[in-house]
């Protein structure tokens, strides 16, 4: 006789406790996805580089429109806090010191994809679409491209569309952002 095997899926406000009371180690690269604590994977170069190259690049293109948020989490519902590499947020006043942004304060959500590329096709995009983010795009190092996921319908992205090198990567949902793939890529 085989017995059916329960899980137990942590909510975000168990999740951040467990942070707060030091059971979560806090050099830790964890992040909650749909109830269970998945590790994140060691940065290489490549990918900081990439990352650092986003940050600068977007604080400059948004200047005061909007916030550049680098691997900070994004609390998606009660079950999920992820921390993207990069996202875009709605300014406030307080810098999101009171709580975490929410999907309704998310322009867009940028994965640096490495060794996570699947993971991030498979998992993080459907996960940022059924919360709602409008846009979120994949720096994919491995296939040298950025991968845009636009027009949202119900719970999908309906729109995908790849850039390589030698071609600017326009988004949908911010008027005149535009980047030059090489340059993200490196």
């Amino acid at each position: 006789m085989s017995l059916p095997i329960s899980k137990y899926y942590f909510t975000v406000a168990e999740y951040e406790r467990m942070g707060q009371a030091g059971i979560l180690a806090k050099d830790a690269r964890l992040e909650l996805i749909e109830g269970e604590i998945v590790e994140m994977s060691p940065i290489g170069s490549r990918h900081a580089a990439c990352v650092n190259f986003l940050s600068r690049f977007l604080n400059r293109a948004m200047g005061d429109s909007a916030l550049v948020s680098i691997q900070n989490p994004i609390r998606l519902n009660d079950f999920s806090e992820p921390q993207p590499d990069v996202a875009l947020l709605r300014l406030r006043d307080d810098f999101y010191r009171a709580a975490h942004p929410t999907p309704a304060d998310v322009l867009l959500i940028i994965e640096v994809a490495d060794t996570t590329l699947e993971y991030d096709r498979q998992i993080k995009v459907p996960l940022y679409a059924k919360a709602g983010i409008a846009e979120t795009w994949i720096v994919n190092l491995p296939e040298e491209q950025i991968e845009i996921y636009a027009e949202l319908t119900g719970d999908a992205y309906q729109t995908i569309r790849h850039f390589g090198r030698g071609e600017e990567a326009r988004a949908h949902t911010i008027d005149d952002l535009t980047v030059r793939v090489a340059d993200v890529l490196g």
